[in-house]
């Protein structure tokens, strides 16, 4: 019998998939669910073990694990109405450090424009679950579904900000911006809401598994490939300086690290003067066609872009 630990996050969840039963109008596949009466909703866990990196405070990593789960809805084209925060902490946790967490979950929450709905508070190893809960107000939902060949392919900001941040730290190098994107993440709900009032997205996800994962999962769910230039990617800070440093090539910081909450979306070229009029951020890096895969354009050569490692 395999360990949890051997059969990995992705064969679990295709696992999942295949025995239970599956309900909502949206159901399991996409970064929210939608269910009967059309609440959107979706669910994530963070924890001190995996998700705490050195430098990170409390009340960061409260609005980290709320952010989490407010980027999927934003990936749906939702607007936030309420959040569940559930808190398994340690039993010699300083009390402060739990009240921090809270409270960086809630100034998530309002930037998101809502606040907590509820929750839940155990002794545990160290686990916070966030459940986003919103509204689509009528908008489609925007899903992984899709994309078409002769779609653009676009994010809406800068990537390989977490990735730099991370690797500074590592290397002891500062790098303040960067380590502020992989400590407080944006979720990009104006963006996502904005971008599903025009009607020409034809998929989206959002990036916290990192680009190589987003653009397989995005491939594999539309039945598309995908042709991604790498100079047309827009670094985040200190992308150069810390690929330079540490060895790791751009493609590695900017496809292969997770972290990312911007988000990736495909649409109708004949539709672009109305994703240009909402005035939303994005950057055209590639187009959809029919391989069946994502690739990335380097150079004149074109190589097979991989699942990215961080999950």
């Amino acid at each position: 019998m395999a360990r949890f630990g051997d059969a990995g996050e992705r064969r679990l969840i295709e696992d999942f998939a295949s025995f239970i039963r599956k309900d909502g109008i949206i159901g399991p596949g996409d970064d929210a669910c939608i269910v009967d009466g059309g609440a959107v909703a979706s669910t994530d866990i963070v924890t001190f073990e995996r998700h705490f990196p050195d430098g990170m405070t409390y009340e960061q990593f409260g609005w980290y694990a709320a952010a989490v789960s407010f980027s999927d809805l934003a990936a749906m084209g939702a607007r936030p109405t309420g959040i569940l925060a559930s808190l398994a902490l340690p039993s010699d946790l300083d009390v402060q450090a739990a009240y921090d967490i809270m409270s960086g979950i809630s100034q998530c929450a309002e930037y998101c424009g809502t606040g907590i709905a509820g929750g839940d508070t155990k002794t545990g190893p160290g686990v916070v679950c966030t459940t986003a809960l919103g509204v689509m107000d009528e908008r489609s939902p925007m899903l992984r579904s899709g994309a078409r060949p002769g779609d653009v392919v676009a994010v809406t900001g800068p990537l390989g900000g977490p990735a730099a941040g991370f690797t500074s730290i590592g290397l002891g190098i500062p790098a303040d911006a960067a380590r502020e994107s992989l400590y407080v993440p944006i979720p990009r709900v104006t963006e996502g809401i904005a971008l599903a009032s025009t009607g020409a997205v034809t998929s989206c996800m959002d990036l916290s598994d990192g680009l190589g994962t987003a653009l397989n999962t995005l491939c594999s769910d539309s039945g598309v490939g995908i042709d991604v230039e790498l100079s047309f990617i827009p670094k985040g800070p200190s992308v150069d300086e810390m690929s330079a440093a540490s060895g790791k090539s751009l493609e590695d910081l900017l496809l292969g690290w997770g972290g990312e909450y911007e988000l990736l979306f495909t649409a109708d070229p004949e539709r672009l003067e109305e994703l240009y009029d909402s005035e939303t951020e994005f950057h055209i890096i590639g187009m959809v066609n029919d391989s069946g895969s994502p690739f990335l354009l380097k150079d004149g050569k074109r190589t097979p872009i991989l699942f990215g490692e961080y999950r």
